[in-house]
This record gives structure tokens, C-alpha cells and sequence, in this order.
């Protein structure tokens, strides 16, 4: 028999699971991950416990599926795109302020370089066109910029630089090979200039302070990069006894956990050959990413790309994101005065607290969606990646009353999960402003499985959207990685539509909903931009 092994690292667990080759998933398993918070806007993990975790869940992802460790065949990598610094030698480095040991991730969610992206855009260079003509906090530049003047010790002492995805890979094999995923999406790699060092600007390196990582061909940042997919060596003994695989299983080049999604749901329910034009895959959990692939590069103002071949083949990618999208939801939950009961209730029953929301807002009017005519949330609430690009932004709610119990829960919940259907709108708005015509919504990720999040998401959008059965996408498309790595597969996009399975569709209704939503679309852009107007009010001379 034979067997591909997906393993996805996100920000809060490590976890594995077995296919076939079919795609029919097996076994899965997870553990957790502990994220430490020094300082407000700081997140750090340790590599070193990532790796337990990982190891953790492969063994029980393998002991579930109850097939023999030796038969699989290929292993993928995704992960969440942090930084992870490395002495020479593998060890690790400290980025916390402090000095905290083992601690050598700078987590993905990290805002401690605001004032570093500002200084990078001030600055400028061409790489920037490629990542929306603005870069993020979120991404690994800005974040080096901060260790190499914050903690100078600890950049002189680092010998490599990685993304968590590369990081895995390496981990597990030696290989210091580099995917373009992480390198284009997040470094300012131009993967379209080649994948062998060619695609790095020095004089853009070097300008904003970096000139450092130019050194030795590059070699702490990346000299040779590969395609996801591509074979990046094998396991290694200590690896392969540590995971309780076989010596040598091919590993494929990684990616960032977001583009595995994309990968794992773009080619549900199509044909082989059948073009990805008119999808937007819409991975919602903690965070949104919303990747659009394109046989050309397409420039949209404030959205991240086009990211040449970083999730298959010779296509561009566009990704818009929310920074907090499940997180948003959680925080909206957790802070109101009816929760704890509503929680407590949630645990007897053995549910969750949001289907007891759910199940409440149907009670209180024959339509869920406009109950909220008067209560309306302005949603960047841990800034607007997407198109906005504006990290310093907050978040706001406007129609409170004095209500504090589960009426006044309720609505905040569903104004919550409107206004991040808005934030797709949003979106969605600007690609097709340049000619990017998304008809279809492919979901994935644990807001999946929310029924309300998908309705509200296909009236506020107009689109339909596409829910897949397969109950793991994001590990499905590191299972395809390793398929391909392991040659079972020819290639990502033969791999796509053969092991997908089948999916759900929910049509947009239309009509007054739609009209609803056309103003509350409007309501939630004019929120934002009085949230802008508050800011330069209180700025100081």
C-alpha cells in the first residue's frame, strides 16, 4: 500500500495526518504548542517544541491510521510564516527581548516591527510592487530589521535565518533548500527570476539596512530555493527515528499553512486540466488568507503578490488576508458580560458556544441576517492586512445599548461575522477592480465548519461558495506535496483535481438580502474610514 503523510504547524498545534492515494484521509492527530508573550504585540515559540509536537503527532497520526510507518511514501510540510533563527551549527537563537532561551520564533501574528515595515515603505524599492506596493510586520523583513538592531548578540550569533516551513524541511532532512512559497511570499524573493539565488535585490537588501544577508551568495537567508513539491532530500536517520518513519522518505519542498489550503481546495469538484480562473480559495481560521491564482501577473493595490509559481506550476498568486478572523470572533465572545454563562451551558450540553448563538439568533426574527440593522462592527480589530494594508488600525462596534445579555451577545456575534464578510467583499472588490473576476468562494479551515460564516459570506459576496468534504484540506495539500515529492503524482496540478473528493455548494440568495448587505457594505467602509479620521485627529504636532 501506499500512503502520503500531511503535517501542518499553525499557531496554536502540530498536526498530521494519513492519506491514500486517493486523498481519502486515515488518521490525524494533534498537539499543542505553547505560544509566550513577553510584551505586548510580541509572540514567541520555540523550534525545539515545535519539533516534539510535530514528531508528538506524526506517531499518533500513523498509530490511528493503523498502516504500516514503512508504506508511506512522501511527506509535505506546511506552516504558519514565522521566523526561525539558527546558530551554524542548528541551535537555537533567542529573540526574546529579554533573553529567554529556546525561544528562536518570532511568531507570525508578531507586531514588534510596526515602526520597521513603516521604515521599509518609506524607503522603498522594487520588490515592494510585488508584495501590493506595502509590506507587513507580518512578514520576515521588517522582523530581521528589528533583531539586527534590538538584539544585535543575537543577529551576530545567528547562522541561519528561516520560515518555519523551510525550517521543517531542513529539520527533517539537512537540506538548507529554501520553497519559493515562503521565500517570494514573505522575503521579497522574485521567484520569476529564477531559483538559485538570482531573484534576491541586494541594493533593496542593502538599503533598508539589511546588507548583511547579501553575504556568502546569500547563504543565511537562502542560495538554492524549489518549487512546492519538488523532492528536497530525504529523512534522515535521527529524523526518521524521532517521527517513527522510515529512513529516506522523500520530503517535498514546503509551504506557507494558508497556500497548502489553497492547494488542497482549489481543484475540488474539477475536472484534470480544468483552468482555477474565477476561484478564490478563502482559508478562515485564527487568521483569513484569500489566494487567487493567475496565468499573469496581476498588480492590486494593498493585496500581497503576485507571487510567482508559490503554489503550483508557472501560475501568479494574489492573496488577501484578515489578520483575525476566528480571533476576532473569540475576542468578541470572550469580552462580553453574557459569555461565561453561555459557555457554561456549552460545556453541559457537550456543543459549542456558537451553536448555542446560532441557534438563539433563529429565534429572535424569521431572518437571521438582518437582525442586525442597528448594530454594526468595524472589524480590524488587530489591524486590516487587506486592501488596506494599515496594521495600525483598531477595531469598533457602533450601536450598543444597555443590554448585556444573550440578545445583546447575539448580535455582536453576527455583526461580527457579517463585517469580516465584508472584509472579503472588500477584497474582492479591488482584484476585480484589475480584471480578476472571482465568481466562486472555495472555504477551508475551522470556520468551515460554521454554518452562519458561510451563509453570510455567500449573500454579502454575491458568490457561491464551495465547501469541500474533505475534512482536512490544509493537511490534504501537504499529503499532494508529499505525493509529487515521492512521484506517485507528476505534478501539483494533476495532483489537485485526483485527490480533492467532492464538496458542499451554497448559492447566494440574492434580492432585498443582497440590497441589506449592499448597505451594510457601505456602512463597515465608512466606519473605517472614520476610525482613519479619529487617528489623525489625536495625533500630536
Amino acid at each position: 500500500m501506499t500512503y502520503f503523510l500531511g503535517v501542518d504547524v499553525g499557531t496554536g498545534s502540530a498536526r498530521a495526518g494519513v492519506f491514500d492515494a486517493s486523498g481519502r484521509l486515515l488518521g490525524t492527530a494533534a498537539q499543542a504548542i505553547t505560544t509566550h508573550r513577553p510584551r505586548a504585540g510580541f509572540a514567541q515559540q520555540s523550534s525545539a517544541r515545535i519539533w516534539a509536537s510535530v514528531a508528538a503527532a506524526v506517531r499518533d497520526a500513523v498509530a490511528r491510521a493503523d498502516v504500516d510507518a514503512g508504506d508511506i511514501r512522501g511527506i509535505g510540510f506546511d506552516a504558519t510564516c514565522s521566523l526561525v533563527v539558527n546558530t551554524a551549527q542548528g541551535g537555537p537563537v533567542s529573540v526574546d527581548p529579554d533573553g529567554a532561551p529556546d525561544q528562536d520564533v518570532i511568531l507570525w501574528m508578531d507586531h514588534r516591527a510596526l515602526g520597521d515595515a513603516d521604515a521599509i515603505n518609506a524607503i522603498g524599492g522594487a520588490p515592494l510592487q510585488y508584495v501590493g506596493g506595502t509590506i507587513s510586520p507580518e512578514m520576515e523583513l521588517p522582523k530581521l530589521r528589528w533583531l539586527k538592531r534590538e538584539l544585535p548578540q543575537a543577529w551576530a550569533a545567528a547562522g541561519a535565518f528561516f520560515d518555519l516551513p523551510d525550517w521543517l524541511v531542513h529539520r527533517a532532512t539537512g537540506s538548507a533548500t529554501r520553497s519559493l512559497c515562503s521565500m517570494v511570499c514573505k522575503w521579497t524573493y522574485l521567484g520569476h527570476m529564477g531559483q538559485h539565488g538570482e531573484g534576491w535585490d541586494d541594493a533593496f537588501l542593502a538599503a533598508i539596512g539589511l546588507e548583511d544577508l547579501t553575504l556568502d551568495n546569500h547563504a543565511r537567508i537562502g542560495t538554492t530555493l524549489a518549487a512546492p513539491g519538488q523532492p528536497c532530500g530525504g529523512l534522515t536517520d535521527a529524523a526518521a527515528q524521532e517521527l517513527g518513519l522510515r529512513p529516506g522518505t522523500p520530503v517535498a519542498a514546503s509551504l506557507i499553512d494558508a497556500h497548502a489550503g489553497a492547494l488542497g481546495t482549489l481543484g475540488v469538484g474539477l475536472d484534470a486540466g480544468t483552468a482555477l480562473d474565477g476561484r478564490l480559495a478563502v482559508i478562515a481560521g485564527t487568521s483569513t488568507c484569500h489566494i487567487a491564482l493567475t496565468p499573469e501577473p496581476v498588480f492590486v493595490p494593498g493585496i500581497w503578490g503576485p507571487y510567482f509559481g508559490v503554489v503550483t506550476g508557472n501560475l501568479w498568486a494574489l492573496e488577501g488576508g484578515q489578520s483575525a478572523a476566528g480571533a476576532l470572533l473569540d475576542s468578541v465572545i470572550a469580552r462580553h458580560a453574557a459569555a461565561d454563562a453561555l459557555t457554561e451551558r456549552a460545556q453541559a450540553q457537550g456543543c459549542r458556544i456558537t451553536d448555542l448563538i446560532d441557534a438563539h439568533l433563529a429565534q429572535m426574527g424569521d431572518e437571521t441576517a438582518t437582525l442586525t440593522h442597528a448594530r454594526h462592527v468595524q472589524p480590524d480589530f488587530h489591524g486590516n492586512r487587506s486592501p488596506r494594508a494599515e496594521p495600525w488600525r483598531k477595531g469598533g462596534t457602533a450601536g450598543l445599548t444597555l443590554d448585556t445579555g444573550i440578545d445583546d451577545l447575539a448580535l455582536d456575534y453576527l455583526a461580527s461575522v457579517q463585517a469580516l464578510a465584508y472584509g472579503t467583499r472588500h477584497i474582492l472588490q479591488v482584484m476585480r477592480d484589475q480584471g480578476v473576476a472571482i465568481d466562486t468562494l472555495v472555504v477551508s479551515g475551522g470556520l468551515a465548519r460554521n454554518a452562519l460564516y458561510l451563509r453570510e459570506h455567500a449573500d454579502a459576496t454575491g458568490c457561491k461558495v464551495v465547501v469541500p468534504d474533505q475534512e482536512e484540506p490544509v493537511l490534504l495539500g501537504c499529503a499532494m506535496l508529499g505525493a509529487v515529492a515521492a512521484g506517485a503524482q507528476p505534478d501539483l496540478p494533476a495532483a489537485m483535481p485526483q485527490m480533492s473528493g467532492g464538496a458542499q455548494i451554497i448559492a447566494p440568495r440574492g434580492g432585498d438580502i443582497a440590497a441589506y448587505h449592499d448597505r451594510k457594505f457601505t456602512v463597515m467602509q465608512r466606519m473605517q474610514d472614520d476610525y482613519a479620521a479619529y487617528v489623525a485627529l489625536m495625533k500630536k504636532d
